[in-house]
């Protein structure tokens, strides 16, 4: 964690707690070179569609409720300020927060993105894209979903990697990318690391087409291809047997109940940024994940992947 020196922190003014800023706090107080940006996006509508006003007193009005925002976080940053740390604010007025979180990544050169995170109605998963979603699919730097837990020494975190795509290069530069991200945080934090892969039942299509087809032995070559990919990647980064998770089903299913079961703090994932009909699976899949834990969720980027939203 100690690359992480310029931290970018989503803060929500309608709510009291704000366990984001909590844990940039933990992490920046591991090197004293890191840095904080608060950052509050407003916006509100009526100020733009009042005919009673004139386009100056509309933008005075903005200037009015991002000063008080600015305010407001300077109190807020006090206390930490105080014990040492450095932290900038930063408020603007947007009416899409996912597009001013990446504007603001690209224009300071953030490294990691944390965000408070919540369980979304089922409604606004089918009417609505959470801003989570967004972020999951373009924001082009480590994003770090938190919920109300502080991590301890000696806890157990989940990399969830995808044990059927090692001769796929992208894939398994990702995978890597997740394990030296879990040893970073595991040096640094003195936790336990554990990783997880969900192989597939055998295919309903080919068990109808094909009379012959033996569904036992494709699962149990199946899954000892999956288990032997994942020794391999646990022994590549002196992670024990014992901290390996292989089982059948769906990963957003087996991903939440292995981190159920070990009592996770974090899970490390990988996210493939994509649009159309891949990005409608890929929301589905994260919100499902996302809504299951009960911990801290840091979603990575392959290397080389490049933000839809431009400067």
């Amino acid at each position: 964690m100690i690359k992480y020196r310029n931290i970018l922190v989503l803060i929500d003014p309608s709510k009291t707690s704000q366990p984001a800023l909590e844990q940039a706090v933990q992490i920046a107080e591991k090197d004293k070179k890191a840095k904080i940006t608060l950052f509050v996006c407003c916006y509100d509508l009526s100020y733009e569609m009042t005919s009673l006003s004139s386009n100056d007193e509309r933008q005075a009005m903005q200037r009015i409720v991002i000063k008080e925002n600015r305010d407001w976080l300077k109190e807020l940053a006090l206390p930490y300020e105080e014990k040492g740390l450095k932290i900038d604010k930063q408020v603007v007025w947007h009416s899409r927060p996912f597009q001013a979180v990446i504007l603001e990544v690209l224009k300071n050169n953030h490294n990691l993105v944390i965000k408070s995170t919540h369980p979304h109605s089922k409604l606004s998963a089918i009417l609505f894209t959470p801003t989570d979603w967004n972020l999951l699919r373009k924001c082009p730097v480590p994003l770090l979903l938190v919920k109300q837990q502080q991590w301890t020494e000696k806890g157990n975190i989940l990399c969830a990697i995808d044990c059927k795509s090692i001769q796929d290069e992208e894939h398994h530069q990702l995978n890597q990318q997740i394990l030296s991200e879990a040893k970073a945080i595991a040096e640094i934090l003195n936790v336990n690391i554990h990783i997880v892969n969900a192989y597939p039942s055998p295919p309903m299509n080919i068990m109808l087409e094909l009379p012959e087809f033996d569904p036992v032995n494709y699962e149990d070559g199946l899954k000892k291809f999956h288990r032997k990919t994942l020794t391999e990647y646990a022994q590549q980064y002196a992670i024990p047997e014992q901290n390996t998770h292989l089982k059948q089903g769906l990963p957003e299913d087996v991903i939440s109940e292995v981190a159920n079961d070990i009592n996770a703090q974090l899970v490390i994932l990988g996210t493939v940024g994509r649009s159309g009909l891949s990005a409608t699976l890929l929301g589905h899949t994260a919100e499902q994940v996302i809504d299951n834990l009960n911990c801290d969720l840091l979603a990575l980027k392959p290397q080389g992947f490049i933000s839809p939203i431009k400067l």
